[in-house]
C-alpha cells in the first residue's frame, strides 16, 4: 500500500493546523494539492479579484515547489468561481501567464455560491518528477 506524506510550503502552517488539513499529500508519484485561495499574509481574502487570483496561483506555486514540482508537472486542475461569467476573462489571463504553452493540463471550472469569503479557489493533481 502506498503511504501518504503531507507537504507544506514555508509559512502558512497555522492556517493548515487551524483547519486540520494538509496543503498537499504525496502518494506514490502523485501530488494532490488542497484548494488554494488568494489570501493575504494574515489569511484574510484579498479584495481585488485579479490580485486574489494571482495570490491563489502564488500560493499554489509555493505548495508545488515544496514538493519539488512546477506548473509543468500539473496534470489536472479544478477551479471554483463565485461568479464564473464575470470572472472567467481575468482567470484565463492569469492562467495563461502562469500555465504557459501547451500541452495544457486537464481543467474543470465549477461555479459555486460560497468559498468562505473568497471568490476563487484552485486545486490540482501533479505528477512528481522522477528522481534523477
Amino acid at each position: 500500500m502506498t503511504s501518504r506524506e503531507a507537504i507544506f510550503p514555508p509559512g502558512r502552517h497555522a492556517l493548515y493546523e487551524k483547519h486540520r488539513y494538509s496543503a498537499a499529500i504525496r502518494s506514490g508519484d502523485l501530488l494532490f494539492v488542497s484548494g488554494q485561495v488568494g489570501s493575504r499574509a494574515d489569511g484574510s481574502p484579498e479584495p481585488d479579484f485579479e490580485r486574489q487570483v494571482r495570490l491563489a496561483f502564488d500560493n499554489l506555486a509555493a505548495v508545488l515547489k515544496a514538493a519539488g514540482c512546477t506548473f509543468r508537472d500539473v496534470v489536472d486542475v479544478t477551479t471554483f468561481h463565485t461568479d464564473p461569467q464575470a470572472q472567467i476573462e481575468t482567470v484565463m489571463a492569469v492562467r495563461q501567464e502562469v500555465i504557459g504553452d501547451p500541452p495544457y493540463p486537464n481543467w474543470t471550472a465549477v461555479g459555486v455560491n460560497w468559498l468562505a469569503g473568497f471568490d476563487f479557489e484552485i486545486k490540482v493533481i501533479a505528477r512528481l518528477p522522477a528522481a534523477a
